[in-house]
């Protein structure tokens, strides 16, 4: 690996078709070397490069094809979580193979508060089981291969059920894997009212 002294980090190569550019990120980007001084302003670079100028080609071709199917104006009606139940719909829930592949942490099976959870599940609609997916996992659409199947950032991770926090609070969750932080609530109202609030009233609260 380049050491931080050697690596001219202003610059980033890019393969199109097998042949290899290099895009400066800077006006004389080539010649300049990363260092302490100047490694914050290379990484934000970098990440402006990666995400919005290495791109705005082919993110143009896929707007101008977007909006041919749906009007780009349209769009500012949802937010992230409605617009992917749009497009990608609501499917059908096995609650049981939901439940067979859960595990927990600091929560028994037969905990009330997971049997409390799991009563959530069953009497809510298919589109809030989406959304309870969605906040949990940053998607309310499940593999071919059904709740055994969920990956996260570390690959297969199965949906994870964890004892965090007080009876107050609501609760959070880790997208990147796969975990529902539940605090222990006293009640069944207590609980369904938390969860509701946390899937359907909040704007990316209590999201990790």
């Amino acid at each position: 690996l380049p050491t931080l002294e050697s690596y001219k980090a202003v610059v980033s190569t890019q393969s199109t078709g097998g042949e290899v550019k290099i895009h400066e990120l800077k006006p004389g980007g080539e010649d300049i070397l990363v260092t302490e001084e100047n490694k914050e302003e290379y990484v934000n670079m970098m990440v402006s490069w990666r995400f919005t100028r290495g791109v705005k080609d082919q993110f143009a071709a896929f707007l101008e094809g977007f909006n041919e199917i749906v009007p780009i104006q349209w769009l500012q009606y949802f937010d992230e979580r409605e617009l992917e139940l749009i497009l990608v719909g609501i499917q059908d829930f096995d609650v049981q193979d939901w439940q067979a592949h859960t595990i927990y942490r600091n929560y028994r099976r037969n905990d009330k508060q997971i049997q409390w959870f799991w009563q959530f599940v069953n009497e809510i609609s298919d589109e809030q089981r989406s959304r309870l997916l969605q906040f949990v996992t940053g998607t309310c659409r499940l593999p071919i291969g059904g709740f055994c199947e969920l990956m996260g950032s570390n690959g297969a991770q199965k949906f994870c059920i964890e004892r965090v926090g007080k009876e107050n609070w609501l609760p959070r969750s880790h997208t990147c894997f796969n975990r529902l932080d539940l605090p222990p609530y006293r009640s069944y109202e207590v609980l369904k009212d938390k969860l509701l609030f946390a899937i359907e009233e909040t704007e990316g609260f209590g999201q990790e």
